[in-house]
This record gives structure tokens, C-alpha cells and sequence, in this order.
């Protein structure tokens, strides 16, 4: 099957779109799981027009002179929408602020576009000369896929993020004096949401967040209309930032079960909830290779820099064993395990991984395991799907995409199979749509296949 590209451009060799298609295209014999959870639809039908869902369904009828894509046995989704990303933090397996540029950004929302992604939040460390241009140009569609994010983020002096970024992508106030101005300045970039780091990444770091700076950036913050995440990763600190006022929780709860008192506070209080369980997952999985990451959809995402070092014993021996990776491991099974219970519980889950923060944590990839690691923490299919597609967007609080239905970005993942079923079925790309355009998925011919 060739791939079908309508319309489209190209920007630093990146397909982009140039004009949404004005001739109806009309995928056909597809199956739709819409994103609402609710079951699939089979043998239906899905109608596009300048970048927008003109009508889905079985039996709908087909405009004149549409152009049709017969799709039989495919399913087709909503892009899938990451709440939770970095972009331009790395190029290979090195991490610098030099790679924070137009050429490094551009190319990694073309890979996540070949996964299917197609909404990236960079939630932080983004430098705002760079950053605010790119956002605009990605909301026109002349990115290979829309991006939101936070302009810099606010941090810990000598604390958190352990990152080395240069002084326009970070903010670390040393009062709440300054804390405020940093919102202020954010706010004026134009930011999407404000985000702080919290905690002191499992004792590595000699401080944690003055609560003082917590409460004067979520006050600030709130009075410019702006929400409020936080990176945490103990059960305290996370209680800690709610009784503060923080909006949205960046990563999981993943030191202790969560108590009912305050999953109820989450519940209540309408706190949104992602679990990133890649991230922890991604720390060991490279090293302890089990057989999903010789997947050729896997291994086609992976830089040549990123494939020699994984394949080499050395380095799988040294990532595969001691403290780090047993943190990273029971880090995990109690994300799972807490993700399940919010779920259950009715709390508000989103979306992301935090792909591109480090090279291990890849573009794509991360987001089509993250899917995986839902299921098997308890949610069905159907279910993780909903969180990827419309939660993602809801928490966004973005209402134009999440779902196919008439009226709605046509931004679609097509992918052979049955993923209502199988939820691997999920990572058979074959193609995706942005605002009606499409490109081929992201299995290639790789040279450099993983060590057995």
C-alpha cells in the first residue's frame, strides 16, 4: 500500500501541510473507534474536507466526486494527543541546550507524527525565542504536527530538573517574589500551562521546592488564568502541590499506594492525573530487552546513536542492574497499581510519557508502549485509547480534536487490525492524518536491527 499525501509541502524535508484538501476524501470499509470508549464501529465510513471530519459512521453516504480510500480491515482512530512531552532535549543519546533549534524540533514532530501523534504538549525547558514561533506555525499547520507546551517552567535552585539548559529555558526563583514575575513573564510568552518541579528526584538533589514559591506560582498563575503542573513522584509531595492548588499532576504517584482520601481530593477538585509509566519502564527496558523493542515499529524510531548504544553488552549490563534500575522497576509496578485505582475511582487521566527529556525515552514509541502499560495495568482497549485520544485533549482543554466526529480536526491514525481487541494492534501504522493530510507510519527498512 502506498501512502497518500494530499496537498502537502515539505519544510526542512519534513512533510507539512501546505492547504487542507478541498476535494472530499472518503476512507471507506474502515473500522472507527471514535475515542469516546465507546465500541467500534465496523464497516464504516469516514468523510474529510479542508482538514475537518465531515461525517462518520456506517452507511454514510459518500459526497460527489469524493476521493476514495478503500482502507477494508483497518481501523482508524483519533491522532493520538501526548499531554506530556519534550522537544528539542536531544539529538542521538547526547543532551544539550545547542539542540534546542527549528531543524532538531521540527524533525522530532515529524517522528512523532509517524506514530501517530498528533498533538504534542512540550510540557517545559522550552526557550521561548524558538519555542513561541514554532507553536504558531504548528497551530497554522506548517509543522508535521500541533504543538502546545510551557515556555520555560519553573525549578529549584541548585534542584530540580537535574537538567543543564540554557538560561532563557528555565526559570529557577529564589523567592516567591521572583516566583511571581517568572508567571508574569510566561504569561506574556503566551504560555499554555505553567509547570514546576517539585521534588528532589529520589534524594539525588540537596533541596526540594520552598512550598512558599509552590503557593505564589499556583496563585499567580490562576490569577492569569493559567493551570498549574507539577512534577512529582512521592505520594507526599504530590498531597503536598493538590493542598496548593496545582491543576494537573505531570507524573504518577510511584513511591506508595494512593490513599482513598486522596483520590477523592483528586476526584473532587477535578485534578487531572498522568501516570507517564513509560518513563520508568524506559529506564530499564533498553537494557533488559524483552521482545516488543525487536519490533520493527520500535527499532525504526531509534536514532543509529541510540541503536549502538543499547546493543552494546556493556552498557546493558551496567542499565540493567543496580539501585537505579530497582527504583525505576518498583517505581512502576506502583504506578500501575495507582493508575488502576484513580481510574476506577473516576479521576481525570491524561495522556504523555515524557518522551524527549532523554534519549531512552523516545519520540512515538514511548507513547505507542504507554498504551501497552495501561492495559496491562487493568484498563481496557478501548479505555487507554479514550485517555490517548479525547482525555488527552480535554485536558487540554482543547474541543476541535479527541474524537471523529463531524466537525472535528480530521487528525486520524490509521493501523491494520483490531486494537478494541488487541491493543498491539495499535502500533500497525500505516498511516496518519493531520488537519486531512496524510503520511506514511513509521515501519522502515533499518540497516542496524538490536542485539538478540
Amino acid at each position: 500500500m502506498k501512502p497518500v499525501v494530499l496537498a502537502t509541502t515539505f519544510l526542512l524535508g519534513f512533510p507539512v501541510l501546505a492547504k487542507a484538501q478541498t476535494v472530499p476524501v472518503a476512507l471507506t470499509h474502515v473500522r472507527i473507534i471514535d475515542g469516546t470508549g465507546a465500541a467500534p464501529i465496523e464497516d464504516g465510513t469516514v468523510v474529510m474536507q479542508d482538514g475537518i471530519i465531515v461525517t462518520a459512521g456506517h452507511g454514510v453516504p459518500l459526497p460527489p466526486h469524493a476521493r476514495i480510500i478503500d482502507r477494508s480491515g483497518m481501523t482508524v482512530l483519533p491522532g493520538l494527543v501526548s499531554d506530556h512531552s519534550h522537544v528539542g532535549q536531544l539529538e542521538g543519546v547526547r543532551t544539550d541546550a545547542q539542540f534546542y533549534t527549528v531543524e532538531t524540533i521540527t524533525s522530532e514532530l515529524a517522528q512523532y507524527r509517524r506514530y501517530g501523534v498528533t498533538t504534542v504538549t512540550a510540557l517545559g525547558n522550552n526557550a521561548p525565542k524558538v519555542f513561541d514561533p514554532m507553536r504558531k506555525n504548528a497551530h497554522l499547520g506548517l509543522l508535521p504536527a500541533d504543538m502546545f507546551g510551557v515556555d520555560q517552567g519553573i525549578g529549584v535552585p541548585k534542584g530540580a530538573p537535574p537538567v543543564h539548559v540554557a538560561p532563557d529555558q528555565l526559570f529557577r526563583p529564589h523567592t516567591p517574589e521572583q516566583a511571581r514575575q517568572n508567571v508574569d513573564a510566561m504569561a506574556d510568552e503566551g504560555t499554555d500551562l505553567v509547570k514546576i518541579w517539585v521534588d528532589d528526584f529520589d534524594h539525588s538533589l540537596p533541596v526540594k521546592m520552598d512550598p512558599a514559591i509552590i503557593e505564589a506560582v499556583v496563585d499567580e498563575a490562576h490569577k492569569k488564568h493559567l493551570r498549574v503542573a507539577a512534577h512529582i513522584h512521592d505520594l507526599d509531595d504530590a498531597q503536598r502541590v493538590v493542598a496548593s492548588g496545582v491543576d494537573i499532576l505531570a507524573h504518577g504517584v510511584r513511591d506508595k499506594p494512593v490513599p482513598p482520601s486522596f483520590v477523592q481530593t483528586l476526584k473532587e477538585k477535578g485534578i487531572w492525573y498522568i501516570p507517564t509509566l513509560q518513563l520508568d519502564e524506559a529506564t530499564t527496558v533498553w537494557a533488559d530487552q524483552p521482545a516488543w523493542v525487536h519490533a520493527p515499529y520500535v527499532v525504526a524510531g531509534l536514532s543509529a546513536p541510540l541503536r549502538q548504544q543499547i546493543n552494546a553488552p556493556a552498557w546493558r549490563k551496567e542499565n540493567a542492574t543496580g539501585a537505579k534500575a530497582e527504583f525505576a522497576r518498583k517505581s512502576l509496578a506502583m504506578n500501575l497499581q495507582n493508575v488502576k485505582t484513580l481510574w476506577d475511582a473516576g479521576v481525570k487521566i491524561g495522556f504523555g510519557t515524557d518522551s524527549g527529556a532523554t534519549p531512552l525515552r523516545v519520540p512515538g514509541v514511548a507513547e505507542h508502549r504507554e498504551l501497552a502499560l495501561m492495559v496491562s495495568a487493568g484498563l481496557s482497549p478501548l479505555q487507554a485509547l479514550h485517555v490517548a485520544t479525547q482525555q488527552a485533549a480535554l485536558l487540554l482543554n482543547l474541543h476541535d480534536r479527541g474524537v471523529i466526529a463531524a466537525g472535528r480536526r480530521a487528525d486520524l491514525l490509521v493501523v491494520a487490525g483490531n486494537p478494541a481487541n488487541t491493543i498491539a494492534d495499535t502500533d500497525k501504522v500505516e498511516e496518519t492524518w493531520e488537519n486531512g493530510n496524510a503520511v506514511a507510519g513509521p515501519v522502515v527498512a533499518i540497516t542496524t536491527p538490536l542485539s538478540p
